[in-house]
Order: structure tokens, then sequence, then C-alpha cells
């Protein structure tokens, strides 16, 4: 598994290098290059100078047991994750979200991600990013979720559809919120084009999996929308009480 892995990775990073792509390429390297030898970047899970995620926290992650699938709630097809909320994976997510550190949803993230999607037997159109509404993403400057699709649509060679999900209302934010709170904040916060999403078998893509409210009220948008077969895959799930 790791060895398709490295081979993917490899031909993501070698489909980036050609043709027009190039000068672009090495322009934003070039950049990030004296970036960092100005600001030496850190683990995101350990701390560690000089590399924004290091061997040594891959290899605990990927040694952790793959938590189990859980119950999808309708209309969801399956929902799955990479691993628990906590640990080196949780610190990699936090960064990813609240640290600007968005080189981790291409990896490790996006790499755990597709790992985990070739284990599981799900038929797959298109990936769709659990949206920010426009002031969150105002504030915030990107959509982690938006991040991980992308990265994961690369691994696995399938479109990314990142206007096809959206927010209709701003909802506060979920943290510290019950189930059933959770569920009556988002509920009918969401719609979807049926244009692009008619008969579509979609990998709905998040971050973290708490209650699934979140999951469920796009899920909903998309049937709505004439959407076929809807799945869930997120980075990590919350721990079980």
């Amino acid at each position: 598994m790791l060895g398709r892995l490295s081979n993917r990775i490899q031909q993501t990073k070698a489909r980036t290098m050609t043709g027009l792509f190039v000068s672009k390429l090495f322009w934003g390297q070039l950049v990030t290059y004296t970036l960092d030898l100005i600001f030496p970047p850190q683990c995101a899970g350990c701390g560690r100078i000089d590399t924004h995620w290091c061997d040594n926290c891959q290899r605990e992650v990927v040694e952790q047991p793959l938590p189990p699938i859980q119950n999808a709630p309708f209309p969801l097809s399956g929902i799955a994750s990479v691993g628990i909320h906590k640990g080196k994976l949780r610190k990699a997510v936090q960064a990813l979200k609240y640290d600007n550190e968005r080189s981790l949803a291409q990896y490790p993230l996006g790499a755990l991600l597709f790992t985990r999607l070739e284990s599981l037997d799900w038929t797959i159109d298109t990936i769709i990013p659990v949206p920010l509404h426009t002031n969150r993403y105002r504030k915030r400057g990107y959509n982690q979720s938006q991040l991980l699709s992308e990265a994961l649509a690369e691994y696995a060679m399938l479109p990314v559809i990142t206007h096809a999900l959206y927010r209709n209302r701003d909802t506060p934010p979920q943290v510290g919120l019950d189930s059933h709170e959770r569920q009556r904040n988002v509920s009918g916060a969401f719609a979807a084009n049926p244009y692009l999403v008619h008969q579509k078998n979609i990998l709905l893509l998040d971050d973290v999996y708490t209650t699934g409210a979140t999951m469920r009220a796009c899920a909903e948008a998309l049937t709505a929308a004439g959407a076929h077969q809807i799945y869930g895959l997120t980075v990590t799930v919350a721990e079980p009480n």
C-alpha cells in the first residue's frame, strides 16, 4: 500500500512539472524556498525544524489502526475517516485549518485520504468539498476542505467541483454544540446545483466528522438536487464517548 502511495505521489508531482506548469511551479518553489530560509518550517506533529511534516510523524500516523466504518446517516450511502481526531493527526488537521499550513493538505493529509479511499468499495464520479460561507471564507482566506479535495483529486485522478455545493446562510461554528443543536444549526443551510450533481456518485469531503450533522445537511442538499449516491470521507472522526 505504501509503495503504491509513493508511486502515486511521484506521478502527481510529475504531472505538475509538465507544460505551462513548469514556470509557475518554479517561481512558487523559489518563493517557498526563500521563505523557508528566513522562517524555517516546523513539523506540525512534533515541532521539528526544517520540515512541515517529518517521517517519524508520518510513520506514527500510518501505523495507527483505521477507525471502523461509521453508520452513515441518511441520505449518505457510506462514511469513513482516516483516523481518530487525536494525536499527530489532530495536530495536522488543526495546523491546516487554523495556522495556514496549507501544504499539509497535499501531504500528508491528501495522501492519507487517497490511501483510505483506495481501501473502500465505493464508485465515485466526482469529489465535492463541504463549503464555507463566503463571510468565513473571506475571514480565513481559504477552505481547508477544498484544499483537501483538490489534493485527493490529484492522487485519485478524479474531478473535483468546488462550486456545486454552497452555503446559503452563515451558521455559527459547531464547536461546543451537542448533536441536536448541531443538526438544527445547519439544517437547510446548504444548496446544490442540479446541473452539476444530477445522477452523480459523489464523494463529499470534510476535515473532521463529529456528529454527522454537517455531512447529513450537505447530503440532503445534494439529494434534493438529484445526486445518485453520496459518500462521506474525512481526515478524522471524533473519539467515541
